[in-house]
């Protein structure tokens, strides 16, 4: 792919509503689709708000009435807000544009980025972003520990097939601890160009999701980095690492159309 430009829209006192964000994406978008701009990335903080993606259901919704901002993505409901990392790479891919390659390549930029912080990451089948895995489970009377891979998979709404493969551990199906999420990708292609994208838990107050079922997964939790590591990472401590990881994965690689 061609060089990355990255765009920082606002973070921190300068945090930016997620509407304005979206109308930001959009004019970026039709700027790319008409090769007017390269390959561009907006990177930004949001002011605490939830956003549900197209299959999201009623009962994912918070029970209080709290808003939400329904959008064009894939996915289900999320909560944007201080102390998350927000990218939207807006990337003109080849048609018919393979989605699940493009995830793939965010997943992989988000696993590197957690790594140069000492963090552990990785893909579960069937589950779209970035996860610490639970705890592998003592089974009384197997004599060790295992993870059964013919398990039940979750319902059918919450698994997608398609993400499967030597990338993905075994979904969690009773077989661990609580695998917790934390890193949500959500994405929209159209066009051949790709429109939101990632948002990376450094520092926030993960109670905001204790209104929803994010992502419409039931039986994992919600992390971040500084939860995990111990430590505080910042957004602004975590952007450049991000950043860096971004633009060696999606520069190096050669995207193909989808098969067909």
């Amino acid at each position: 792919m061609s060089e990355l430009r990255f765009v920082h829209l606002g973070f921190g006192a300068d945090a930016v509503e997620y509407q304005d964000a979206w109308q930001e994406q959009r004019r970026v978008h039709a700027a790319r689709f008409a090769d007017e701009i390269p390959d561009t990335c907006l990177m930004v903080e949001h002011p605490a708000v939830y956003t549900a993606g197209r299959r999201t259901e009623d009962s994912e919704r918070p029970l209080d009435g709290t808003p939400v901002v329904d959008v064009d993505r894939g996915g289900k409901i999320t909560w944007h807000g201080p102390g998350q990392l927000v990218g939207y790479p807006i990337l003109k891919l080849p048609r018919p544009v393979d989605v699940i390659a493009h995830v793939r390549r965010l997943e992989e930029a988000l696993i590197r980025a957690c790594a140069e912080f000492g963090l552990a990451t990785t893909r579960v089948e069937g589950r779209s972003g970035v996860w610490v895995l639970g705890e592998a489970r003592e089974r009384v009377g197997t004599g060790g520990l295992q993870l059964d891979l013919a398990a039940p998979r979750p319902p059918v709404d919450e698994f997608d097939p398609r993400l499967s493969g030597p990338e993905y551990a075994p979904s969690n199906a009773g077989q661990r601890g609580e695998d917790r999420k934390l890193a949500a990708i959500g994405i929209r292609i159209a066009k051949g160009v790709t429109m939101h994208g990632f948002a990376l838990n450094c520092d926030p107050d993960n109670t905001w999701f204790d209104r929803i079922v994010p992502c419409g997964i039931r039986d994992a939790g919600v992390t971040s980095l500084s939860n995990e590591l111990g430590r505080r990472i910042t957004v602004r401590e975590a952007l450049p690492v991000v950043e860096k990881h971004l633009r060696e994965v999606l520069e190096a690689a050669e995207p193909l159309p989808r098969a067909v």
